[in-house]
């Protein structure tokens, strides 16, 4: 049974390096969680290394700079590590071809931008989806809409053979209390439609490899066996850090709040019922980041 703590501070003694989920444990897509921001910052005053890792499809500057507005001090993290970073590399390396078609927010469209750190990128042409070669997928078109509207669009693309990148594997997000569809939600119909799609966030390798990239620039390497996986997705932040042999901090009440019962706390059966479900067993659990 995953053991239930109360504070960050509880177990933090036992680790040199946090890997800390974003939405849901330390904002809301609105304002910041002041008591996680504190956590974190005591973190690094005893001399962690904090290394925000997210599934946001955007570049960790933009994450940056979001958070500032959202009221998350620059002195609460030390790296920042984004889905949108690795699916990028990985899209201008030519995982789906140089014409694409592009389902996301306007904001998003700087993801098709060409990426200094990528050696002989090939040139991102965003077209039609009847001209393209692939597919990248930041975000819904519309974040309230049924994922199925896109079925019509999916079976065409499916029966051409065309690959979908996948920006965010996340399935789920809330905006306050709003829920939203994330693009993992659209990758995961276009699998089930029988295509192809390609992920780079949690839970897969590929933003792991990066995690621990940025960790080694603070001049040590941390091992496995230091670090803790932070975050409220079951599936993303929880099951990624368990695959990677690390320990994890499951935030109950964010995604999970009403299965988990969580108030200040999950309650224990609840919990238990949720985790004996899913088959996932997280190091500890929390209800809130503090």
């Amino acid at each position: 049974m995953s053991v239930i703590i109360s504070r960050l501070s509880d177990i933090s003694e036992c680790y040199d390096a946090v890997l800390c989920d974003l939405w849901g444990c330390v904002h809301d897509g609105l304002r910041a969680f002041p008591e996680a921001v504190a956590a974190l910052q005591t973190f690094r005053a005893r001399g962690g290394t904090v290394l925000m890792l997210t599934n946001a499809p955007r570049p960790c500057a933009d994450v940056a700079r979001q958070l500032e507005k959202l009221g998350v001090p620059r002195h609460t993290w030390d790296f920042i590590a984004t889905s949108g970073d690795s699916a990028r590399a990985a899209l201008l390396r030519g995982v789906v071809g140089e014409r694409v078609y592009f389902i996301g927010e306007d904001r998003d469209r700087t993801f098709l931008a060409p990426m200094g750190l990528v050696e002989n990128a090939v040139k991102i042409r965003q077209v039609a989806l009847t001209e393209a070669e692939g597919i990248v997928c930041t975000s819904p078109f519309d974040a309230h809409a049924d994922p199925k509207v896109n079925r019509p669009d999916f079976l065409y693309a499916r029966t051409r053979g065309l690959k979908l990148l996948c920006a965010n594997p996340d399935i789920l997000v809330d905006r306050g209390d709003t829920r939203e569809w994330c693009a993992g939600a659209l990758a995961r119909l276009y699998t089930e439609m029988g295509g192809e799609s390609l992920y780079f966030g949690k839970p897969h390798p590929p933003i792991y490899d990066l995690a621990r990239r940025k960790l080694a620039r603070c001049g040590k390497l941390v091992p496995d066996t230091r670090i803790l996986a932070i975050g409220d997705g079951i599936h993303t932040d929880i099951q990624g850090g368990l695959g990677e042999g690390i320990d994890t901090l499951f935030v109950t009440g964010g995604l999970a709040r009403a299965e988990t019962a969580t108030d200040s706390r999950p309650d224990p059966k609840a919990l238990g019922r949720f985790l004996a479900e899913r088959q996932i067993e997280p190091t500890c659990s929390i209800g809130f980041l503090r």
